[in-house]
């Protein structure tokens, strides 16, 4: 195995393209990007300040190479380039001299929060940092202005920043950047400079190639599994089966004559084997025979579940809006209009199964992890190492996938806790079992709708009742008010003109643990809520689309559902057993709407054909990078409708590898077409979560234009439609 260790990402690559018959020379690709990429190996030693740094931001080397630091994790979501490009778009620079490393979380802890809080979830990739990355990139161009003018010893105000430079046109002289930097870095703004708006931008808004993409394509790119240090042990880990169960014992008879154990490690609910390498470590982990005591909620199953959930909905409700009063209609004697949904708990399961790689020392921690929250993951390294947050340093790297899961870092905690057992640097690999076993799952949630519609067909009254998992409560934050905003996300937030609305939640906890899943709420809201809005055109005798635009007034949707109109072909008619649903809401700051396109062929086969996807994130600043995102949410979404669920039972989560826990495969990847329709405005909304939340809904609804048939639980491989009373 020894030759193995060896064997980089980007080898792997270069050998296999040579060993199929390709011609590897290296990988120069002057195609694929205009700008310098991110360095292959993300993560720095966290020494702070360097020379030729104009401000925490900005690094500018004589050789006119520019470094932006960049606050965010990149996940495949873009934010290693967006966020260059904000900070780019202010400075005046020459894009192709640019590249990326990630900002120093220990840094930000040392220097007040010079990087803000690094947390790469709920979208906050460009909508809550635009404003400071525009900063940081202007100020450093004043600095570089003035410093220019000292030289010369004329105002400012006669010198420009152009390409790079800083040009005192009068003269016909001009100093480059890298000539510039150590005299900017010196200089002191008596007021930071305004930043540019939407119709001044230059850079912003323009299709550049991402910065990631060389590294990741040729195979130098560095993600959390690839980290090695001197003196590196290797381990594995199994927790307890079911969610709250401890150790009993452990027998270690089974590694007897086993090659390169170092050490069996036995945590409260977890049991690890430290060896030579991984595979070694899992082999032995293999061989251990372990007791559990799985503690109460052995005892429970999915359909124990199911039934809690159906029944809080009969629950006094916690209120999250009400506009009117919808009790006087509902008891006036109208028809009621009732359904109830539901969907079932959810695994992330990235591609990259968790991993962390810790060097623990006794006034040091060094953590090599992909993390979507860095300060985050460096508060959790003190509480673990019991060191203080200046002696702990966290080296973020690239993501093999996040979707929520990278938030709160199980796999480091256990890292530190098995190198205190062994006094050596540890990387600690999760299996896809332990991945799945050891997620904190997508809440499992049911909703209840009543409505009555008026005499034109369109809504007097609706009412909303929700029971879900409490995302704060399983991570042990307080719920103010005794609901969560991402309860009922998907509903309370609704558009359209109903005079008599009521939204309720009540949120009970599995003794899964739960936390955000892509599009959070809005994952099972969105299907809940707009498949009940094309129950309710059904009922009225209205075209889907019609129904809801004309319940809408606001530019954003408006916008969006025109567009979904306007490219899907709506109003076309298709073949038999073919239909069309739409669906829209607002996510995480966008507004997103999602024509779907299905086949239901005979023995209830569903295929989609066809998905138009148009998203209002008020601004772009890289219109390719949003449309990857909505093309990933989309595909995001249709794994969890067409196979998403984790089913328990004595406790135990049952699926666990992609055998039984399925991704949709590229055979049954539909046509997905995206429409970027920005309204502008103050708002800046986000991209990554938004693309997910109308998937199921439009399906579903495109399901009931083909067969008449309603789906109000996921997923539809457990859906006989045939067996469905038509509607």
């Amino acid at each position: 195995m020894g030759h193995m260790d060896t064997l980089s990402r980007r080898n792997f690559i270069v050998s296999s393209l040579s060993t199929a018959g390709g011609l590897a020379l290296g990988f120069a690709m002057p195609g694929i990007a205009s700008a310098r990429p991110l360095t292959g190996a993300p993560w720095s030693n966290d020494a702070g300040a360097v020379a030729n740094e104009v401000n925490a931001w900005i690094v500018i080397d004589p050789d006119e190479t520019i470094t932006i630091r960049i606050p965010h994790s990149e996940m495949g979501q873009g934010a290693a380039t967006a966020n260059p490009m904000l900070v780019a778009e202010e400075l005046e620079c020459d894009w192709a001299k640019i590249k990326g490393e990630f900002a120093s979380p220990n840094r930000n802890v040392r220097e007040n929060n010079v990087y803000k809080d690094q947390n790469t979830v709920g979208s906050r990739g460009v909508a809550t940092s635009w404003q400071y990355l525009q900063q940081a990139g202007a100020s450093a161009r004043v600095r570089l202005v003035q410093a220019a003018a000292n030289r010369w010893s004329v105002p400012a105000s006669e010198c420009v920043a152009e390409n790079g430079a800083v040009l005192h046109k009068a003269s016909n002289r001009k100093f480059t950047y890298g000539q510039l930097a150590a005299d900017a870095a010196k200089i002191t703004l008596d007021k930071e400079p305004e930043i540019k708006k939407p119709g001044e931008f230059k850079l912003l808004g323009k299709p550049l190639p991402r910065l990631d993409t060389p590294v990741k394509v040729n195979g130098e790119a560095k993600f959390g599994i690839d980290a090695k240090v001197p003196n590196m042990t290797y381990a594995a880990i199994i927790s307890c089966p079911v969610v709250g169960g401890t150790v009993a014992s452990v027998d270690e008879s089974g590694l007897k004559g086993k090659r390169g154990i170092v050490k069996v490690v036995k945590l409260k609910d977890a049991v690890a084997v430290v060896a030579d390498n991984t595979w070694r470590a899992m082999q032995g982990l293999d061989a251990l025979k372990i007791e559990w005591n799985y503690g109460p909620a052995a005892n429970s199953d999915s359909a124990q579940f199911k039934q809690m959930y159906r029944d809080t909905l009969n629950e006094p409700m916690i209120q999250a809006r009400k506009d009117g009063d919808v009790t006087p209609v509902l008891a006036s004697g109208a028809k009621i209009i009732e359904a109830t949904y539901e969907v079932p708990h959810l695994a992330h399961a990235p591609m990259e199964p968790l991993n962390a790689t810790v060097n623990l020392q006794s006034d040091r921690l060094d953590v090599w992890i992909g993390t979507q929250n860095a300060l985050g993951t460096l508060q959790q390294g003190v509480r673990a190492s019991g060191l203080k947050p200046e002696q702990v340093f966290v080296h973020n790297a690239y993501l093999g996938g996040g979707f929520g899961r990278r938030s709160t870092n199980d796999e480091m905690v256990q890292a530190i806790a098995i190198a205190k057992e062994i006094g050596r640097p540890v990387k600690l690999t999760w299996s896809r079992e332990q991945d799945i076993r050891g997620d904190r799952y997508r809440p499992q949630a049911a909703a209840r709708f009543r409505a009555v519609l008026g005499a034109d067909g369109m809504p007097q009254a609706l009412e909303a009742k929700v029971a879900v998992g409490s995302i704060n409560r399983s991570q042990g934050r307080p719920v103010e008010n005794g609901i969560e905003g991402q309860a009922v996300d998907g509903i309370v937030n609704s558009p359209y003109k109903i005079p008599n609305f009521y939204v309720g939640g009540v949120m009970k906890n599995t003794h899964l643990p739960v936390s955000f899943w892509r599009s959070v709420g809005g994952s099972q809201n969105c299907f809940f809520y707009e498949g009940f809005i094309d129950e309710l055109a059904h009922a009225a005798g209205k075209d889907p689309y019609q129904f809801r635009r004309a319940m809408v007034e606001r530019k954003d949707f408006v916008g969006v559902l025109e567009k979904l109109h306007e490219t899907s072909g709506w109003d076309t008619k298709l073949p038999k057993g073919r239909g069309r649903g739409i669906a829209v809401a607002e996510n995480h700051g966008s507004v997103v709407g999602t024509v779907a396109e299905v086949t239901v062929g005979d023995r209830d086969q569903i295929r989609v054909d066809r998905m138009v996807v148009a998203v209002d994130c008020y601004h772009v600043v890289n219109p390719k990078i949003i449309e990857a995102q909505m093309e990933s949410g989309a595909m995001f979404g249709l794994t969890a409708v067409l196979y998403g669920e984790n089913t328990v039972k004595a406790g135990q989560v049952q699926e666990l590898n992609f055998d039984t826990y399925r991704i949709v495969q590229m055979k049954e990847a539909p046509k997905v077409e995206v429409h970027l329709v920005p309204s502008g405005g103050a708002k800046w909304g986000g991209i990554g979560e938004c693309g997910t939340a109308t998937i199921a809904p439009a399906i579903v609804n495109a399901i009931f234009a083909a067969t008449g048939k309603r789906v109000r639980e996921l997923p539809l491989k457990n859906v006989k439609l045939s067996q469905l009373a038509s509607l």
